[in-house]
């Protein structure tokens, strides 16, 4: 299987459909994602808009919350 961002394999045990360099950056988004929450009562969508503007942000976390808020647009 491929990624679902750049076409990376994905270890079988994945089912996140990331390889092992976007599910890093999947995962510390959602770890972050709490401590945002807390912060400013922000919620999912606006916060990885808010991730995708970050100059600050890294490539990949970049390229993950771009792909979640397209596989969520209505």
């Amino acid at each position: 299987m491929k990624c679902k961002v750049c076409s990376r394999e994905v270890e079988t045990l994945n089912q996140s459909g990331y390889c092992e360099l976007h599910q890093n950056a999947y995962q510390r988004l959602q770890e972050k994602f709490d401590v945002w929450k807390t912060a400013s009562n922000i919620d999912w969508k606006n916060y990885l808009q808010e991730v995708v503007r970050n100059p600050l942000t890294g490539t990949w976390a970049k390229e993950v919350a771009q792909n979640l808020l397209l596989s969520e647009a209505p």
